[in-house]
């Protein structure tokens, strides 16, 4: 008897995959409308909840961005906005080129206010409101950093800030790390993870199938509601950039901490605004100091100058006394 009901639960198990998935994952839960997985075609030549612009091709295996030619953009936009508080998002993605040392431009993952504008930073629109990770693979000159390309940075912009191309957003970037991920025989993975204003990036160049850490910071705000996405670029050299799969996850709320969509909030980094106004502050003050001794000269030369007529107009006197002594002894 106590053999049938164990052949019984176990054939409920294996007929029942789904609840062992859900015991073990319990807080990890896939957005599939955010999500972009093979087979990619839904009815028609669309692809569901998902747009295309530019030079993107979509194909069985992956979604070509840009080809491996010069002056292309390719992007594409989830059409539904998320409005989960916390999230993680799980790229596997592919950049190929015929080149070994010159290539370029890169490409970047979206959280942003506005979707499907062409523009200058990696295929999107600049003065952007939202989060970019960037997946820079061309050093520009004038940048002089002390990290070589491929990079993966992070930018957090309310709107009111350029990316600054020629120096590789060094003046704008929240933090990063080396990533060399061109030319890969296997699959390349990186993750954004946003939980309880918490940004974490981690990657897996390697395929060991663990996630390996690029960078963290505390205190960023992202509002709910706004879009995810991907675009690439290349200009006088090139890559081609291909997407084989975003998966989103929707991540547990700790207890204590509110789940409701908070959109009218401002897009910051608070660390980094902090970060910006002493560097902004220590500016001031080195500004102000050549001001200062410049004034120090000044008095100090007025009143060298003031010494030296002094001693003229006495050197003068002197002289006229003389003059007149002389006159004296002749009468």
């Amino acid at each position: 008897m106590e053999l049938k009901v164990l052949r019984l639960i176990i054939t409920v198990l294996l007929c029942q995959p789904n609840l062992l998935w859900a015991e073990w994952n319990t807080k990890d839960f896939q957005k599939r409308e955010h999500s972009l997985i093979k087979p990619y075609q839904g009815s028609g030549f669309g692809v569901p909840n998902w747009d295309f612009q530019g030079s993107t091709m979509v194909t069985s295996n992956y979604i070509r961005l840009t080809p491996d030619q010069r002056s292309k953009q390719g992007a594409l936009w989830n059409k539904i906005p998320c409005r989960v508080r916390n999230w993680e998002v799980q790229i596997n993605f592919k950049v190929t080129g015929s080149t070994k040392d010159l290539f370029g431009d890169g490409f970047a993952f979206w959280y942003t206010k506005e979707r499907m504008e062409n523009g200058p930073v990696f295929g999107s629109k600049d003065f952007f409101s939202g989060l970019a990770i960037i997946g820079d693979t061309y050093s520009n000159h004038n940048a002089h950093n002390n990290h070589q390309h491929p990079y993966l940075s992070a930018m957090v912009n309310n709107g009111s800030v350029s990316y600054d191309h020629e120096r590789d957003g060094k003046g704008t970037m929240l933090g990063g790390c080396e990533v060399k991920f061109r030319n890969m025989q296997h699959e390349t993975w990186i993750a954004i993870r946003y939980e309880n204003d918490k940004l974490t990036i981690s990657h897996d160049l390697h395929n060991k199938r663990a996630w390996a850490p690029c960078f963290s910071m505390e205190g960023v705000k992202l509002p709910t509601g706004y879009y995810f996405g991907m675009s690439a670029t290349t200009g006088d050299l090139s890559d081609a950039h291909d997407v084989i799969s975003i998966r989103t996850y929707e991540l547990d709320t700790v207890p204590g901490v509110s789940k409701e969509e908070r959109p009218d909030i401002m897009p910051e980094a608070e660390l980094f605004v902090s970060k910006q106004q002493e560097q902004q502050e220590k500016k001031d003050n080195e500004d102000s100091g050549p001001s200062m001794s410049g004034m120090k000269k000044f008095f100090i030369g007025l009143l060298v100058v003031l010494g030296l007529v002094v001693v003229a107009v006495v050197g003068i006197m002197i002289y006229q006394n003389q003059q007149e002594n002389n006159r004296k002894r002749f009468y």
